[in-house]
């Protein structure tokens, strides 16, 4: 506590001449303050200007004959039709007689025992009058002395049971039955079976344009430059300074996220936690920037555990996103394996429990520009 205590002491002495009118006079216990700094935005984008317009040169073109064999129809082709009916055959034809089904199997909910110590009486101090051994003095009050006694404050532990797995369902499943019945469907169409019967021709001369008259058409294209500008998107500068917890300050917050097996989709229950957590903080303080970053244990391929992990802690920044946060406030960065906060790593050996505290997602406040 008295490390803490002094901790914000220097903090605050350290950053108030910079911005000593920005800050309450005196700060709540616990609250740090964070500066939070929007650089200028700028964009590049290139301009094309004409230096010279296109014009067009135009040069005509007489036409040219020739000569020219036609074959041309003394006798038109026609067509004789012969009708051939269908042939049939008997089949049997499978069908569904009763529909497959499910039932619902209830699992019911587990739990785990777990403690909590609370304060039940408050430390306290109080004077405490003793007399001196082998007092010379008539006056026993002489003899008397008082010593400050301080009593240290009653704790009691309160057992708890925590839900540890929430009642869910499984499903049974119930077969399709099938059977069967006869139809006679067509083994070969009807159809008509046709004769071609040929025309007649005979050959002409005339004669024909070769090529039209045209006229060619030549484009000279404009002469262009193009230049590269840049300009201003948002105005940055300082914006102001948060107070926050100084627990979020400097370190990694875990958030308790729990993604399906293989997967970077966000729950309905991590959605709440996010919610509870993240999302309300970034709202009750616009100027913040969080980075948000995710880890996975070290079992399966490195190299696909860094790309899972980048998956999910952009899932965490596409959800805030979409709940009203500005992209440029998240930043986010997968670790895949590389920081594990624990012995597990590949070919060691660990419980389930161990695993797990490796899988983890994290967020941190970013201080100043991005």
């Amino acid at each position: 506590m008295k490390k803490l205590l002094l901790f914000k002491i220097i903090l605050i002495l350290a950053v108030a001449p910079a911005f000593g009118q920005q800050l309450p006079k005196e700060g709540d216990p616990g609250k740090c303050y964070v500066k939070c700094i929007t650089p200028d935005k700028f964009e590049e984008y290139e301009e094309t200007f004409v230096v010279e317009e296109a014009y067009t040169v135009i040069e005509t073109i007489p036409p040219t004959y020739k000569e020219v064999e036609e074959k041309v129809v003394v006798k038109e082709e026609t067509k004789e039709y012969t009708y051939i009916p269908a042939v049939y055959e008997t089949v049997e034809v499978e069908f569904i007689s009763k529909e497959e089904a499910k039932k619902l199997k209830a699992i019911p909910a587990t739990f785990v025992n777990d403690s909590q110590e609370t304060v039940v009486y408050p430390k306290t101090g109080r004077w405490e009058y003793k007399m001196l051994e082998n007092c010379q003095s008539e006056d026993k009050e002489d003899c008397m002395y008082a010593c400050y006694v301080e009593y240290p404050e009653q704790v009691e532990v309160i057992q708890q049971k925590k839900l540890d797995k929430d009642a869910y369902t499984e499903d049974v499943p119930i077969p399709e039955k099938k059977r069967t019945f006869k139809k006679r469907v067509v083994k070969t169409p009807a159809r008509v079976e046709e004769k071609v019967i040929p025309a007649e021709y005979k050959t002409i001369k005339k004669i024909v344009i070769d090529e039209p008259a045209k006229t060619t058409t030549k484009t000279i294209p404009e002469v262009t430059r193009t230049i590269t500008k840049t300009r201003l998107v948002q105005k940055g500068g300082m914006t102001k300074w948060e107070e926050i917890d100084c627990g979020l300050v400097n370190s990694s917050n875990i958030l308790p996220i729990l993604y399906e097996y293989n997967s970077a989709r966000i729950t309905n229950e991590s959605k709440q936690v996010i919610d509870d957590n993240l999302l309300k903080l970034m709202k009750e303080k616009p100027a913040l920037n969080i980075e948000i970053s995710s880890h996975t244990d070290s079992r399966g391929n490195a190299d696909y555990n860094m790309s899972l992990s980048q998956q999910r802690a952009q899932s965490v920044v596409n959800y805030l996103v979409t709940n009203g946060i500005a992209r440029e406030r998240l930043k986010s960065q997968g670790f895949g394996e590389t920081q594990l906060v624990n012995e597990c790593s590949d070919g060691v050996q660990c419980s389930e429990s161990k695993h797990k505290a490796n899988r983890r997602t994290e967020f941190r406040i970013i201080q100043g520009k991005m």
